[in-house]
């Protein structure tokens, strides 16, 4: 495959640390040069997890030396993404941006028209793409195993009452903070993924939590052009969570509980590769079928690892990067629209 490409990460907060340290250095034909981060509690970390990579406490650095690096990942606060990924592009080095591509949709669509204008590979990290859950559905959609489909729901909830400190929960707009954002990112990524292009939108945003400064609790509903409805949940103060996914179509549903285990097996310490990578038990197999004649599918494995080999293909000249920048700016586009809609109580059509 030649020699290892040489990637920059900028930041080690939860998406630089649990996600993409250890997916890159996972991925053959990637190597983790070099970690920018000026905590000191984070650069210990980076030492301690990569003891061979260089720390930098300036970005600048980079950008003044692009020939020592291959590829820039943006793993920091959404409110850098698109400064970080203009430079990277700037630099002529190759950008990997953290969802949310932008905190808004034009700043998104004019990266992405500045990265082909200077045709600089540009890709998100929209990692949910490769859930096992997601997966699953996608091969059970393909196989016709439901019929036609006329309602997707999907939900990513959880049970957290006490606000944490953190700039996600910032009501500050550069800070694109709350679960729409954050969560939404996802779930309206994986139902565009599904079922293609939406034609309106209605929503729900609320702050439920004493002292919430962003929205902790939401729903939206997209009516997409073939007719499908999503209705896609995303919380914190959910004390009972509802079914992860559930697909209804005239012939059958697919329904499955709990969360894909790859997150949670990156922050214990996990990586892909070691036995069981990904898998779930067969008592969290989603159930296929009617009431009364209902079996077991088996979940697809997770598999976040796919990710970065793609991003070494494609910038090898041997196939496209692993998510068109052009979808992550729809997905933004989309959740400000949800927004407008929430904030006017309205449906609204989407234009874009």
């Amino acid at each position: 495959m030649g020699e290892a490409l040489r990637v920059g990460l900028l930041g080690y907060g939860t998406a630089g640390r649990v996600f993409h340290a250890p997916l890159i250095a996972a991925a053959p034909g990637l190597r983790l040069h070099a970690v920018v981060t000026t905590n000191p509690q984070r650069r210990e970390q980076v030492r301690r997890e990569h003891p061979d990579v260089r720390l930098v406490d300036d970005v600048d650095l980079l950008w003044r030396t692009p020939e020592a690096l291959d590829l820039v990942v943006v793993a920091t606060p959404n409110r850098h993404h698109v400064p970080m990924a203009r430079a990277a592009i700037a630099a002529g080095l190759p950008v990997v941006v953290d969802k949310p591509l932008a905190t808004t949709a034009a700043e998104a669509r004019a990266l992405v028209d500045e990265a082909a204008r200077r045709k600089v590979p540009l890709t998100v990290f929209q990692n949910r793409r490769w859930d096992g859950d997601f997966r699953t559905a996608r091969r059970l959609l393909a196989a016709g195993e439901l019929g036609q489909v006329t309602r997707f729901e999907s939900r990513f909830e959880r049970w957290r009452p006490a606000i944490k400190p953190g700039w996600r929960e910032n009501a500050a707009p550069d800070d694109a903070g709350g679960a729409l954002y954050d969560l939404g990112a996802h779930l309206i990524d994986q139902a565009v993924q599904l079922f293609g292009p939406v034609c309106n939108v209605y929503a729900e945003v609320d702050r439920r939590r004493p002292g919430a400064r962003v929205d902790d609790d939401a729903f939206v509903a997209l009516t997409h052009a073939g007719g499908v409805r999503s209705h896609l949940w995303m919380s914190a103060v959910t004390a009972q969570l509802g079914p992860r996914l559930r697909i209804l179509g005239d012939r059958a549903a697919y329904t499955t509980y709990g969360l894909d285990v790859q997150e949670a097996a990156l922050r214990a310490g996990g990586r892909p590769g070691s036995p069981g990578w990904g898998e779930v038990t067969p008592e969290r197999y989603g159930r296929l079928g009617v009431d009364g004649d209902l079996r077991a599918v088996p979940t697809e494995p997770g598999r976040y690892q796919d990710f970065y080999p793609q991003v070494v293909a494609a910038l090898r000249g041997e196939g496209p990067m692993p998510v068109d920048p052009a979808d992550a700016a729809t997905t933004v586009a989309l959740i400000e629209l949800a927004h407008r809609c929430a904030a006017e109580g309205v449906v609204l059509p989407v234009d874009i």
